[in-house]
């Protein structure tokens, strides 16, 4: 990838609130939505999680796509902790991290989908954007109640409840685009559209530097998309993290 948009991708007028968060399903999503020819503003929330480094790597992304702004806004969620992500507690690693329970993982973050979506509303109405996109998806998320259908649905409804746009009959709609699709596919998607995977991380636990674990289920789960599609992890190689290794 040579850091250009890609001569496919669209100037668009309507806008669209992206929530970027510079993992892999966010970053596929945010070019879905500019290939789709809409104008995209980038919202980014660094709420204290010890992966901030994703804060970096979304406004290398909204660089990338040419974002018409990001919003970069400072929470901290570490003051009610409740989360491996937010508090002193071990992120779980290994084969075992990836089996299905009833149990939510301790990686969930209390609210944290519906404090970020509460923000992109309100981002949203101010800019007069009628769409949100975000990167949810049911197929390979890890339990985490604020990634289903129906929550989605229900928040949807809030909105058109609860603001000015959706009392004004002009409700803003909340877009998933990857919900049902399997990482595999996403990754599919995403190379279909130029997207530079080299700038996106998705580890819970990464060391000082950013750099990935490779243990932890986000990583595996992430590892293991890549081998299906039959192609290394750019993430996962430093050599390649500024190469033109996708075109």
């Amino acid at each position: 990838m040579d850091g250009t948009t890609p001569s496919h991708v669209k100037k668009g007028h309507e806008k669209a609130v992206i929530l970027a968060s510079g993992g892999l399903d966010s970053t596929v999503t945010a070019a879905l939505a500019k290939d789709e020819g809409l104008a995209i503003y980038f919202l980014t929330v660094s709420y204290g999680q010890r992966h901030c480094i994703e804060v970096t790597r979304a406004r290398q992304v909204a660089e990338w796509l040419e974002a018409e702004e990001q919003k970069i806004i400072t929470l901290d969620l570490r003051s009610f902790g409740g989360s491996a992500l937010t508090d002193d507690l071990q992120v779980p690693s290994g084969r075992s991290s990836l089996e299905r329970t009833e149990t939510i993982p301790i990686t969930y973050v209390p609210a944290r989908n519906t404090i970020f979506l509460s923000l992109a509303l309100a981002y949203a109405e101010v800019l007069g954007a009628s769409l949100i996109y975000f990167g949810a998806n049911i197929r390979d998320y890890s339990g985490y109640p604020d990634c289903r259908p129906d929550y989605i649905r229900a928040f949807m409804e809030v909105a058109r409840l609860g603001t000015k746009a959706g009392v004004t009959g002009k409700p803003i709609e909340i877009r998933t685009p990857l919900i049902h699709m399997t990482k595999a596919d996403i990754i599919r998607k995403g190379l279909a559209l130029g997207v530079p995977f080299h700038l996106t991380h998705s580890c819970y636990a990464p060391d000082s530097t950013g750099w990935p674990c490779g243990r932890c289920e986000s990583c595996l789960i992430r590892q293991e998309a890549f081998l299906e599609v039959g192609l290394e992890d750019p993430g996962r190689d430093k050599a390649k993290m500024h190469s033109t290794f996708f075109r």
